[in-house]
């Protein structure tokens, strides 16, 4: 090979005596005057080179760190072995160094092996840099392993891939569209796909009985730590003739193995629990419980009536009670502070039940008279620490419990350790009170069949359940999904209930509406999301630490400078008038 004979991580001690060419990055150097130490570094690992001789010791002292080059020289063994590395046992004798790519910046915004110490913004603009730090690399790397095997095992199972468009019509489907102007349509718009929902539905109805997809979705979203903005991607999965458990059945047989192979540790073997809604409400405090948390909230709304104690009384009730743990008084006021600050004026109430089964601290005296049946309620004789929350509203008690649980359980070190825990959350209601409208809305996905069919609107419409389902890893929702509605009658009677018309529905879903008129089987699907997998995989709780070239929590893409302004020709070309907002200060006069 012209610029390599081996990469910097392939020579071993059986390599003695070779002559080799090494290309790659400057790592480092170390110069001793008569003698100089360099770091070559590629892609594949690093190899030290110790230089003695003119020209080549003057040619490496002259080159910046992070320039490219290439190294002819013979392996020797090193004096001072590293058996930390793989190629520690060996060392190259330079015969020759050419420069192949010199850095000419005068400096290097942060050093490449100390990258994930320097701000975002600065790791995010220099992103080429940061991606050089193998530390960095390595999740990119582990990212693209996880997705061929997924692919793998997907297509093992009898799944076609099959892409879908980029470029689609808009769609009422949860969030903000990315928009895209049309040239040869004037005022009107492609919008990128929230999802390839409507599409590998409609592949069902073309007789595919089995689609699978690596898919992009676009989504016009605010970042959070486990949420990119713009763009992210999943595991976008549909089945003909297929039921709730037979989707579970594909994922079930997928994700363990994808997991416990690319982390080590042990990830839960099918059947996964299944949880109703409500139950992981009542039970959890939320519909994304992580399960290595062996604390569960208990109901005490009963016991609080009459104990005398005001901002407990008349109240929904719940407790978190901890065993087995010495749960210091120090520690117990700096929780209930930082939940008072997590929860914006939440209180955090609490007492113990000493050795001898006596409550003790906090508001012990208002539970004394019934310690008993406190005891039966929260299942404990003695030793406990019981925390508790109390709101006028049942959903707001129910937050701020599941808020306390993981409060208490990760301050207490209780979660278990080098584990994953799944879980499908099942059994959502079809429909809600939006808390901003007042008006009955879809709970989960519109999409959905309704349990019992037509027959499930003959009661209560907030007593409808649908065939929906999360699957949830370790407090993270990695998916949503759903047996589909695939009968147009059950689907207009659905869309009826939120105000929607036939005329409405039709043309808010018209080729999706239109198929259903065809004929179309019972179909299902689910779609776990690559990059919170393989975040969950690296054990990190930054989403953007395993995206090659993510954007900022501001949305922005500061290597590339987007969004950014585009020539007023690009505009006129789309039709496109932009109106600049009027400066604030000059309109006050």
């Amino acid at each position: 090979m012209f610029y390599r004979t081996h990469t910097c991580g392939e020579l071993r001690r059986e390599d003695e005596g070779k002559k080799v060419k090494l290309s790659g990055w400057l790592d480092s150097k170390r110069d001793k005057g008569g003698l100089l130490f360099a770091v070559l570094r590629d892609f594949y690992g690093v190899t030290q080179i110790v230089a003695q001789d003119e020209p080549c010791l003057s040619a490496l002292r002259n080159i910046p760190t992070e320039s490219t080059v290439s190294v002819e020289g013979t392996v020797v063994l090193r004096s001072a072995p590293n058996e930390k590395l793989p190629t520690g046992l060996i060392e190259i004798v330079p015969e020759k160094v050419e420069v192949l790519g010199r850095r000419t910046v005068p400096a290097l915004p942060f050093e490449v092996s100390h990258s994930t110490e320097a701000g975002e913004d600065a790791r995010l603009r220099y992103r080429f840099l940061d991606l050089r730090n193998p530390a960095v690399k390595d999740k990119i790397v582990l990212r693209s392993q996880i997705v061929a095997d997924l692919r793998k095992l997907m297509t093992e199972r009898g799944f076609y891939e099959i892409s879908t468009p980029i470029l689609t019509s808009s769609s009422p489907e949860g969030a903000r569209d990315y928009i895209v102007p049309s040239r040869l349509y004037p005022g009107e718009f492609y919008a990128l796909p929230q999802a390839p929902q409507q599409y590998k539905q409609l592949l069902m109805c073309s007789g595919f009985d089995k689609y699978f997809q690596i898919a992009p979705c676009f989504r016009d979203e605010d970042a959070r730590a486990d949420r990119s903005p713009g763009e992210f991607y999943q595991l976008d999965i549909e089945m003909a003739y297929a039921t709730q458990e037979d989707v579970f059945e594909v994922l079930e047989g997928v994700l363990p193995p994808v997991f416990a192979k690319y982390s080590g540790w042990d990830a839960d073997k099918p059947p996964f629990r299944r949880i109703p809604y409500l139950t992981a409400l009542e039970d959890y405090g939320t519909d994304k419980p992580d399960l290595r948390n062996p604390l569960v909230i208990k109901d005490v709304t009963e016991l609080c009536v009459n104990c005398g104690f005001d901002p407990i009384m008349l109240k929904h009730v719940k407790a978190v009670c901890v065993t087995g743990v010495n749960v210091p008084r120090k520690w117990i006021d700096k929780t209930a502070e930082d939940f008072k600050v997590k929860t914006e004026g939440g209180a955090m109430y609490w007492f113990k039940l000493d050795e001898n089964g006596a409550p003790a601290g906090g508001i012990a005296k208002f539970v004394a008279e019934n310690v008993a049946a406190w005891k039966t309620a929260l299942g404990v004789e003695k030793d406990a620490f019981i925390a508790l929350v109390a709101e006028s509203k049942l959903q707001d008690v129910q937050k701020r419990a599941g808020i306390l649980r993981t409060m208490l359980g990760t301050g207490l070190d209780l979660l278990e350790k080098n584990v994953y825990r799944f879980c499908w959350i099942v059994d959502f209601p079809m429909y809600e009170i939006g808390e901003e409208s007042g008006q009955l809305e879809f709970c989960h996905n519109p999409f959905s069949m309704p349990q019992g069919g037509m027959k499930a609107f003959e009661q209560d419409p907030l007593e409808i359940l649908a065939y929906q389902y999360d699957i949830v890893c370790n407090g993270v929702e990695l998916s949503s999904g759903a047996v589909r509605n695939h009968d147009p009658e059950i689907m207009l009677k659905a869309f009826s209930l939120v105000g929607l018309d036939k005329e409405a529905v039709v043309s808010k879903f018209p080729a999706l509406y239109n198929a259903f008129e065809y004929g179309a089987p019972p179909h299902a699907g689910v779609a776990p999301g690559v990059d919170r997998m393989v975040m969950l995989i690296c054990d990190t709780v930054n989403i953007r630490e395993v995206i090659a070239f993510p954007m900022n929590a501001k949305a922005r893409d500061l290597l590339m400078n987007a969004p950014s302004p585009v020539e007023q020709k690009q505009l006129d070309e789309v039709h496109i008038a932009v109106v600049k907002e009027k400066d604030p200060a000059k309109t006050n006069g």
